[in-house]
């Protein structure tokens, strides 16, 4: 059964950091709920810097969402593999989310309502 998946406009201005840049920040963000996991915001791609993401060969399939092409942030000391994603042909009932991105956080990413 699939998990019941919602789109709405995030309400707003969030941001995005990485290596002690910030990536981008946005009034037009989305927040993407699915079944039980936690929501995740997908920014715009014309809001982020995508001078720091490199495309990666990594790819997810999702049977709701579809095909997820993966990159990976490019910071000053590292890089950091795969934390980026998106639906570049998403499936038709979550094409909101066409031309987004979204990011795994965790203590080297941070996605942020500012």
């Amino acid at each position: 059964m699939a998990p019941k998946i919602t789109i709405r406009k995030a309400e707003g201005t969030w941001s995005v950091r990485a290596g002690g840049a910030i990536l981008g920040e946005t009034t037009n963000a989305l927040e993407l709920s699915e079944g039980d996991h936690a929501p995740v915001i997908y920014f715009p791609r014309a809001d982020i810097a995508m001078a720091f993401l490199d495309s990666s060969d990594h790819s997810t399939h999702c049977p709701w969402k579809g095909d997820a092409s993966y990159f990976s942030i490019v910071t000053k000391s590292r890089t950091l593999e795969n934390k980026v994603w998106s639906y570049e042909t998403p499936n038709p009932d979550v094409a909101r989310i066409e031309g987004y991105l979204a990011f795994y956080t965790d203590d080297t990413v941070a996605v942020e309502r500012i």
